[in-house]
């Protein structure tokens, strides 16, 4: 095998679990542990992974600050998020008292919500004005609205929260990591996220397949604290870290 061609295998071994060993990659490659070193060697003097005793980490790139506008999220991953909110819908009973965050999967579970007798909370404009439509007992929270995202945030719409007692919450994420668990890139949002997960009897995280493996500057759940709802697992170790729905055709 060609140095290029493993250095490829390598990479894609990495960026996919993050992490490796050098006795994994030697078994997988079929290739001695000298050359393996050696290949990790280079793969960091490039800049290409961080080499560590005995193996290599993927070096992740922040996703930094910037976010799209609704109207250009709310066309991306359509197919999975439908997906997604359809089962999502299928969770919430009469009894409970919901908490929707705003965001362009949330959005669509409101579309497939026919449950009339639970109560329903939201940060998201769009998503209170659907929930009232449907005829359905409704409350948004004050605060700051966010011109991105639609979304309500501010001290106050924290403190609106801390009034709330919820039966189960249903959250987006910008991304899922591992070692970052939940994040997002605003600080705001990421304290409205954070506070109603600590006001949630359960929690649900809506994320398509594209969201993990990702990191934005402010982490708000460890991934323990949520469960996830997504289409495709893209890696089986988030698996071990908390209870993850997949819900792919």
């Amino acid at each position: 095998m060609l140095n290029q061609e493993r250095y490829k295998l390598i990479l894609d071994i990495i960026n996919e679990r993050n992490t490796v060993t050098v006795a994994e990659l030697s078994k997988e490659l079929d290739t001695s542990e000298s050359t393996i070193r050696r290949d990790l060697t280079e793969l960091d003097r490039l800049g290409k992974i961080k080499k560590f005793f005995g193996g290599a980490a993927s070096v992740r790139e922040n996703e930094g600050f910037f976010e799209d506008k609704v109207s250009v999220r709310e066309n991306l991953m359509h197919e999975e998020k439908t997906l997604i909110a359809k089962y999502a819908s299928s969770l919430i009973s009469d009894s409970d008292f919901v908490y929707i965050d705003a965001g362009t999967t949330t959005s669509r579970l409101v579309d497939f919500i026919t449950n009339a007798r639970a109560t329903y909370v939201t940060n998201g404009i769009t998503h209170g004005r659907k929930l009232i439509h449907k005829g359905f007992n409704t409350y948004i929270i004050g605060g700051k609205i966010k011109h991105t995202t639609e979304a309500i945030i501010g001290a106050e719409g924290i403190s609106s929260l801390k009034n709330f007692n919820f039966s189960k919450a249903f959250l987006g994420a910008n991304g899922i990591d591992l070692s970052a668990g939940f994040s997002t890139p605003d600080i705001e949002e990421a304290l409205i996220k954070q506070t109603a997960i600590a006001k949630s009897h359960t929690s649900f995280v809506l994320a398509d397949n594209s969201k993990f493996r990702r990191v934005f500057p402010v982490t708000f759940s460890e991934l323990n604290k949520c469960c996830v709802i997504t289409d495709i697992l893209p890696d089986n170790r988030f698996s071990k870290e908390t209870i993850i729905k997949e819900v792919s055709k």
